[in-house]
């Protein structure tokens, strides 16, 4: 079995003692490449060097996450770009819009996902979607963008049918995480699985976060090792094998970040 992990947090300091070792463990369990979500200008940077240094084990995405919206300025978005020219970056963000707790003022939000959508459009990069509990206004920029944007994932989908149905629409690709393992608040995400097309379908662990309630341990944090009980988790809602969804799921990785599977570990 073959899976892309399209969203891992693995510069969180929860990995800090064994970075090495998880991206081991994921490959050792056919987990490889990881892709690193950039959520600041800083985290973007570090995401990038250290995927550069791991021969095709890892690809970074670099972008400003919406609760670090207020750190962002037109010198950020330039920094952005000349991070975004190197070939270990195949996405722009994790950008978006979270009115959840509002780390970040919505106006500074709104105007940090314009330029991150400016951005994509002018490298013709794909969009790597952060939404909470704004799908209005998050929504609305999509529509006004959207045949500027080559390709979009709405990172972490935890919505509604209704939401689903928009993003379908807009022709966006889903990421799926362990929430959909979670028997208190994802048992709703098993009759939506069904209805995402299987080329627009992506796995994710966003470790360390997330971790899946049905693993048989309790790990401490999450990590891309995880990811095959994910993969089965959803080849069981949708009434086939693992193998078929980590073949599917690898190929639309590929195909989302522009990724030579040549180039893959």
């Amino acid at each position: 079995m073959k899976l892309i992990d399209v969203g891992v947090n693995l510069l969180h300091a929860s990995f800090d003692a064994n970075r090495e070792k998880v991206i081991a463990d994921a490959e050792n369990v056919g987990v490889s490449p990881l892709i690193i979500t950039g959520s600041s200008i800083a985290d973007s940077k570090k995401a990038r060097d250290y995927a550069a240094g791991t021969a095709g084990k890892c690809y970074a995405t670099v972008g400003i996450h919406p609760h670090n919206a207020k750190t962002y300025t037109s010198s950020a978005i330039k920094i952005l770009r000349e991070m975004a020219h190197f070939p270990e970056v195949g996405a722009i963000g994790e950008c978006g819009l979270d009115y959840n707790r509002n780390f970040s003022p919505p106006a500074m939000q709104r105007e940090c996902f314009e330029g991150h959508i400016a951005l994509a459009a002018e490298l013709q990069l794909p969009l790597f979607l952060h939404e909470r509990d704004a799908f209005d206004d998050f929504y609305a920029a999509l529509v006004r963008n959207r045949t500027k944007i080559t390709r979009m994932v709405v990172h972490c989908f935890t919505g509604t049918a209704e939401q689903l149905s928009h993003y379908l629409d807009l022709g966006c690709y889903i990421g799926i995480t362990g929430w959909v393992c979670d028997e208190r608040r994802g048992t709703h995400l098993a009759p939506l699985l069904k209805t995402i097309p299987r080329d627009r379908l992506l796995l994710e662990t966003d470790a360390p976060f997330l971790v899946p309630r049905t693993l048989p341990e309790k790990p401490r944090y999450n990590e891309p090792k995880y990811l095959p009980h994910i993969a089965s988790a959803v080849a069981a809602i949708l009434k086939t094998d693992a193998e078929t969804v980590a073949v599917e799921t690898f190929r639309n990785s590929l195909t989302f970040f522009g990724i030579d599977e040549k180039r893959t570990v």
